[in-house]
């Protein structure tokens, strides 16, 4: 170190072979990296293995473990054995700073190779439901449809309830209805039940998630007619909200259907009479 301080062009030129070997380790090492990162991605991609950024972390970590050990010797002195047995030593002190960041890795890869968990699945977490974007080394990355991102220690993942739901479960929404007056005795409750659903169809095709038309289900009576829930399901990306909105501004076009008949007094019967003649 006093050389390169003291005459760093001499230094240079003593040192001039190990330096070019570390950069051609190193640049191999990037190069090998990245190819190896895109190939595992792809892999991942056609398997059925959960296409996580933990693995190819791993991948990347082992490379450059195994570009180190061959600099060691020749660029820095170092013998790769006593390094290992220093850490050896070390490593009850470092397996106590880590803990936290061990059993996190640990916990997912427990999460990826189980199945449990993995990107694309719809959760409920602490509360939170959303998609999960990635398992990282430390953390569960679950993305909401606000866009807002929760990011999960993996450990506590193995101690926290955990639920997975179907696409339909987490994108639906209920609107509740009623529907009264005497036009409901001009058709039957399978009429009723399509014509609602026809209706909601066609207010919410472009917000709907593909696949899912609304359904329609009764749940009983009231003395101001048949009750029930419009079911919808929004696409990805679309906000809860908007398509509950949807689906109120087409029932609330229909004389015969209301959302909320129990403040319902002579005077709106009146009314109701009034559109239904």
């Amino acid at each position: 170190m006093q050389q390169l301080i003291d005459d760093p062009l001499l230094w240079l030129q003593a040192h001039a072979a190990s330096i070019i070997f570390l950069i051609i380790v190193v640049a191999a090492a990037a190069l090998i990296t990245k190819a190896t990162s895109r190939m595992l991605q792809m892999l991942l991609d056609k398997s059925h293995i959960p296409s996580a950024s933990i693995f190819i972390n791993i991948v990347r970590v082992l490379i450059w473990v195994f570009a180190a050990a061959i600099v060691l010797q020749p660029v820095f002195g170092i013998n790769p054995t006593t390094l290992v047995t220093a850490l050896g030593v070390g490593g009850i002190a470092v397996s106590f700073g880590l803990k936290d960041t061990i059993a996190n890795i640990v916990s997912g890869f427990g999460l990826m190779l189980g199945k449990v968990l993995q990107p694309g699945d719809l959760v409920t977490i602490q509360g939170v439901t959303g998609t999960v974007k990635d398992v990282t080394w430390r953390h569960t990355i679950v993305i909401d449809r606000s866009g807002m991102e929760m990011w999960v220690p993996n450990s506590v993942l193995n101690t926290t309830a955990l639920e997975k739901l179907p696409a339909a479960n987490e994108a639906m929404i209920l609107v509740p209805f009623v529907a009264r007056g005497t036009k409901l005795d001009n058709m039957s409750i399978d009429e009723l039940a399509q014509y609602i659903t026809d209706l909601v169809n066609t207010q919410t095709q472009d917000v709907m998630l593909p696949g899912n038309p609304a359904l329609v289900k009764f749940t009983g009576f009231s003395p101001y007619g048949i009750t029930g829930n419009v079911m919808a399901f929004a696409k990805q990306g679309m906000f809860l909200s908007t398509m509950q909105d949807r689906v109120t501004r087409a029932l609330a076009g229909q004389g015969f259907l209301v959302q909320d008949a129990a403040g319902t007094s002579d005077e709106s019967s009146a009314n109701s009479a009034e559109l239904e003649a």
